[in-house]
């Protein structure tokens, strides 16, 4: 009985950390008698109090600090509601919004969090408010239409003419789910169409520039194999909008000062930083999105794990009607900017389209409120009072729908461009400190900020720590705001389609000099001016406009882009009245048609092609388009890898031409393929010149060396040579475990490139089944190409288990995706019956169990609003982290939601609750499953699980070496680690958080590892390791020291970090744990933080070409590089050591440049350039 308490006591502080991470401390004060000590600590203020403060701090930035004044009693507390939710338009920097609030290098703690903790001191209950103003609804209505009003007029003609085209950058493939277009103008760039998984990689791969792109306007539905690659697709942009930002103050300072030089004021300072301001905010980065309803309620549920500042994101959902504002023209362009109009058309499916929409569905996470916090819906959409009167007031004139797409869209936009910043801290006396959270002190004798390392509010003394002081001032990080966020307003799968007719303005005529010349006006500035569209005064003094002097004004070329995901939208959107409207399609010259299975064939639509005989169709549809090779290079890649080692790599599948036979298409429609061009201005016109080219393996395979072919057969005949003593090693392992196949999907780092995707590592395992390590975006994509047809199926009903390591989006963008195929396979897409227990009716021939830390599940269970993806047929799972240098285990069991464990009335009710949710590892039939906390991020986790047979896998994650994994890994069949960096780019691993070849190495050394596979690479061509093998390990090889046993610290255990970003990771890092919020004593500090790099850690420079690195091994464990596509038996992996020189030659080889087809400017046959990596380019 004794140990059984320890284990649920264990458990339940493990639940409660678990609580304090992935929900907002947001409390109210408890009933009269309550028993909980939770609620005796006086920091928690009013639960209305604390969120209406956390909505102010989200829509309407941090207020000015203001001196605390005694409320009267019994007064209402209310929050005025002045957002700047989204950016319209572009808005300053976050500094100069700083500057401007006359707070620059400090954050002012918040009044209303004062007035909360003085109303707990004075027993003194106030009621708290959130009004929405009428006025607010304008921020739902289409964005920057107030800036170009003239643009929006059907006779507004563009006087500024430039050459303009679309192209098309993807085509339904494994590769690339979607269609996805770019709209190219001088001054920028728009995406159209499909944002799938896997578009920001064919952008990469056809040499598409994005960093002009400042629209996307996406068509179809709002669900994940459409809008997949959006939260990637918006981080890199807005980590690209980062680096060019001083590229961006610098040029604005330029246009300022020959502003000001023109205006001969030069020498008012103040009218100078005006000019400058205005050119800044000409020159920021901001980026709009268009899409059907649900795109905010998406973006918003990846709150927990993305966070960027200084790139405004502005989602405008595009409904259905739209009511047309007073004294708008009848067919004003939906939106309109200084290129283009843009009308835009919501379809319902037929079926739909009469019926009434259903009311939201309640929220996945929606269960009893915890008495200590409210969710946003709550204090927005409550009508009764609770027990402190806390109640919502509406401004008539907006309804709930409206408040609530307000919130998601409030949310969203701190998100991308919040003023939050790592570096300020608040003075919080120590008792009122709010776990977990990392605090600093100041040291007395020197004045610099340390970590604080004594003991913990409610926390066990550890042995020789002194009593806590609860006075003890320290400094505290106050989470951003949108980590306060625990649950969203409800909603509910939307049907909704988009699709879109873009034009260019109305063209200006010829310049006629001979009509000037006429008219009496002198040549020069005047004729420009005449040109550009401004009216001038002649010699006679007479005023001589320009359509006196230019020929007939010329209809701008337009386009059309049409997504029908199944016949369902085709009556209803070719029943639209813009299609015969002159006002919209005059200039339009063609229609893309993205189609969903069986659409393009479809007798209707072919009507309406007939109808439309003088424009030109492009279809894009699985029937019509091959599963053509999307990314060329990671093909040829393996390809050549094929020709070194046929066992572990086969050509990526793939079909040249359509497998299934379609009726031919109209004679004025064509299929879409990569590369083909709509030409817009001066005149439209499909161009085919540009398509790229289908993959030809006989041609990659010829320019591969003779002298690598010849180590290629050297290594293969080494193989056979050396089967004998392969034989016995692999007797050496559990039983079956040489048959276990390792398929490494992908390989990559951070983002993904040409040649390697993010992380991705298939596991199968006789007898048991397979399991996924992390799923990076498009790993449906990978697995598509690996795998033939059946054999994919196969491989989906035999996946029993998805590990996620931890939440940034390279690890985990591709699990919906995986999970939809895995339902759509084993389910038929139908969800589990109403009335059905998902614990009780588990098994793991029916069920996937997802395995990951409690953001992970929060997210997954929210994007279920959105779409129906299999979330009802999963197992979501929580492991907790162990301690093995305490005796420590992981603790599995069922996610239980942060706001229903924290509503529990009292601790025994919660350590009921975990008891009932606890999981043992049988459960999924496995023998033990245990994870420990590693340095790289908040949550970051490895894990050790060991199968049935005693086959034992180990899979790192990204992390620095861990002595703690190497325990729980102790005597694994397998170790798959990461290794980011080269051995010289120590510096590098040590400031980023990962790990070096040697390092990896060395831990899968110390676990006692059979075979070792390494991957997450930051470069396209690691170091291939040189297994030397000798008696001791520890020798420096290379100038770095390896770790053997003997140097694994055993009582080093990682601390689970409090803050996301007390340890930077790199280019996808976050800062968007659930953490609870701290109620400070004082105003914020910017302050120096210590340092978390390693004293000796230095950036070094990247080496040059392949070459190998040589380890020290104290043991026969057999190792190999991992790169996208390999398959290998773990019996095998001894065989992959043969092939290091044959690799690299392969790797010296391509590493020389390649030449590359550059896009053309003029329509004109293209030239060659050189280009490292090679690849098309779409300026």
């Amino acid at each position: 009985m004794y140990q059984v308490t320890l284990a649920l006591a264990s458990s339940l502080r493990s639940f409660e950390r678990i609580t304090r991470q992935t929900t907002s401390r947001i409390a109210r004060q408890p009933p009269l008698g309550h028993p909980c000590p939770f609620y005796q600590r006086s920091s928690y203020a009013s639960g209305a109090d604390q969120i209406v403060s956390a909505v102010q701090s989200l829509l309407s930035g941090h207020s000015k600090k203001k001196q605390p004044v005694e409320p009267p009693s019994a007064q209402p507390v209310t929050a005025e509601w002045n957002a700047k939710i989204s950016n319209y338009i572009p808005r300053e920097s976050p500094k100069e919004r700083w500057r401007k609030r006359n707070i620059l290098g400090t954050r002012t703690s918040d009044d209303r969090a004062d007035e909360s903790k003085k109303s707990l001191r004075s027993g003194i209950s106030y009621s708290s408010e959130v009004i929405f103003e009428k006025g607010h609804i304008a921020k739902l209505l289409p964005p920057g239409q107030d800036a170009f009003a003239k643009q929006r007029k059907s006779d507004f003609v563009n006087h500024n003419t430039m050459r303009s085209w679309v192209q098309v950058l993807t085509t339904p493939t494994a590769d690339t789910p979607g269609t996805t277009l770019l709209l190219h103008f001088d001054n920028k760039r728009y995406l159209i169409g499909s944002l799938a998984e896997g578009t920001q990689r064919a952008c990469v791969q056809m040499g598409a520039r994005l960093l002009k792109v400042s629209e996307c306007f996406i068509t179809g539905r709002t669900e994940w194999r459409n809008i997949g690659g959006v939260i990637g697709m918006i981080l890199t942009l807005a980590d690209a909008a980062g680096t060019s930002a001083a590229a961006g103050a610098e040029e604005a300072k330029k246009r300022a000062l020959a502003k000001g030089r023109k205006m001969g004021c030069l020498e008012d300072g103040g009218k100078m930083q005006q000019l400058e301001e205005e050119a800044r905010k000409e020159t920021s980065s901001r980026l709009g999105l268009f899409s059907a309803p649900n795109l905010n309620y998406m973006l918003a549920t990846a709150r927990r794990f993305v966070f960027r500042k200084g790139m405004p994101v502005d989602v405008h959902e595009i409904e259905e009607v739209r009511e047309k504002a007073g004294g708008e023209e009848e067919w004003a362009p939906y939106w309109a900017d200084e290129n283009v109009k843009v009308w835009a058309m919501s379809i319902l499916p037929r079926s739909d389209a009469l019926s009434k929409p259903s009311e939201p569905a309640a929220s996945v996470l929606t269960g009893p409120v915890s008495p200590r916090k409210r969710s946003i819906d709550e204090v927005y959409g409550r009508d009764a009072p609770d027990r402190n009167n806390n109640t919502a007031v509406t401004a008539p004139g907006l309804t709930q729908a409206e408040r609530d797409r307000l919130t998601v869209k409030a949310v969203v936009g701190e998100m991308f461009d919040s003023s939050w910043r790592l570096d300020t801290l608040h003075e919080t006396p120590l008792g009122q400190v709010r776990l977990p959270a990392t605090m600093f002190i100041r040291n007395p004798d020197t004045n610099k900020l340390e970590r604080y390392s004594g003991p913990l509010p409610d926390q066990p003394l550890k042995p020789g720590q002194s009593p806590l002081d609860p006075n003890k001032t320290v400094l505290v990080r106050k989470p951003w705001p949108g980590a306060l966020v625990e649950s969203l307003p409800p909603t509910n799968p939307r049907k909704e389609a988009v699709s879109y007719i873009i034009r260019n303005h109305t063209q200006r005529g010829k310049f006629h000099p001979e009509r000037a010349t006429q008219l009496k006006v002198e040549k020069g500035i005047k004729w420009n001016q005449l040109s550009s569209g401004n009216s001038v005064q002649n010699r006679d003094g007479e005023t001589i406009s320009p359509e006196m002097v230019l020929g007939e004004s010329k209809d701008g070329g337009g386009f059309a882009v049409v997504d029908l995901p199944d016949s369902h939208y085709l009556e209803p959107l070719l029943a639209r009245p813009e299609w015969r409207e002159p006002k919209v399609m005059a200039g339009v010259g063609a229609i893309v048609w993205i189609c969903g299975p069986g659409v393009a064939g479809d007798a209707r639509l072919r009507d309406f092609m007939g109808e439309f005989e003088h424009l030109e169709h492009v279809v894009s549809s699985p029937e019509y388009c091959p599963n053509n090779i999307a990314l060329d290079s990671a093909a040829s890649a393996t390809v050549r890898l094929r020709q070194v080692d046929p066992a572990r790599y086969t050509v990526p599948i793939h079909q040249n031409a359509t497998s299934v036979s379609s009726p031919a298409l109209p004679k004025n429609a064509r299929a879409a393929q990569r590369g083909q061009m709509i030409q817009l201005e001066p005149k439209n016109d499909v161009q085919e010149t540009q398509n790229v080219p289908a993959l030809d393996v006989v041609a990659i395979e010829s320019e591969t060396s003779e002298e690598v072919l010849r180590l290629a057969a050297g290594a293969q005949e080494s193989i056979r040579a050396a089967h004998s003593e392969s034989q016995l090693w692999a007797a050496t392992l559990p039983q079956d475990a040489s048959r276990a196949e390792i398929v490494t999907l992908g390989t990559g780092s951070a983002l993904p490139s040409k040649y390697r995707n993010v992380s991705a590592s298939l596991l199968r395992v006789p007898g048991w089944g397979s399991m996924l390590f992390d799923a990076g975006e498009n790993t449906l994509g990978q697995l598509k190409r690996v795998f033939p047809p059946d054999e994919l199926k196969e491989v989906l009903r035999e996946l029993r288990m998805i590990w996620i390591s931890h939440m940034h989006a390279d690890h985990h963008l591709g699990t919906v995706g995986v999970i939809r195929a895995w339902y759509e396979e084993i389910h038929g897409a139908q969800p589990l019956p109403a009335g059905q227990n998902p614990k009780t009716s588990f098994n793991t021939a029916n069920n996937l169990a997802i395995v990951s830390e409690p953001a992970m599940m929060s997210w997954l269970a929210e994007y279920s609003n959105v779409e129906d993806y299999g979330y009802s047929r999963i197992a979501p799972l929580y492991l907790s982290a162990g301690t093995p240098a305490r005796g420590i285990k992981s603790k599995l069991g069922w996610f239980v939601p942060p706001s229903v464990l924290a509503a529990q009335g009292s601790g025994e009710a919660r350590m009921e609750t975990l008891a009932a949710n606890a999981a043992p590892p049988s459960m999924l039939n496995l023998q033990d499953i245990q994870c420990v906390a590693v340095q790289h991020c908040h949550g970051a986790r490895a894990v050790s699980i060991t199968f049935p047979s005693g086959f034992k896998a180990s899979y790192s994650g990204d992390c620095r070496p861990s002595p703690a994994f190497s325990r729980i890994g102790r005597g694994s069949t397998v170790c798959i680690h990461e290794a980011t960096f080269d051995d010289e780019l120590w510096g590098d691993a040590q400031a980023k958080n990962h790990s070096t070849t040697s390092e990896a190495l060395g831990i899968a050394q110390a676990m006692g590892a059979k075979a070792c596979v390494l991957t997450h690479f930051s470069q396209r061509y690691q170091k291939l390791p040189v297994m030397e093998h000798g008696a001791g390990g520890g020798e420096a090889v290379n100038g770095v020291a390896e770790a053997g046993e003997s140097q694994v610290a055993e009582t080093a255990e990682v601390e689970d970090p409090a803050d996301a970003q007390d340890i930077p990771e790199g280019p996808l890092e976050d800062a968007a744990a659930s953490l609870p919020d701290q109620v400070a004593a004082g105003e914020g500090q910017r302050v120096n933080l210590p340092s978390s790099k390693h004293a000796n850690g230095t950036l070094a420079q990247e080496g040059s070409g392949p070459e190998a690195v040589k380890f020290q091994a104290a043991s026969d464990m057999k190792v190999c590089v991992a790169f996208d596509y390999m398959r290998v038996k773990v019996g095998e992996i001894p065989q992959l050591e043969k092939f290091t020189p044959a690799l690299l030659k392969l790797f010296e080889a391509e590493e020389k440049p390649e030449a590359m087809v550059v896009e053309p400017m003029n329509g004109k046959k293209p030239g060659k350039s050189k280009k490292q990596n090679g690849g098309r380019r779409n300026n």
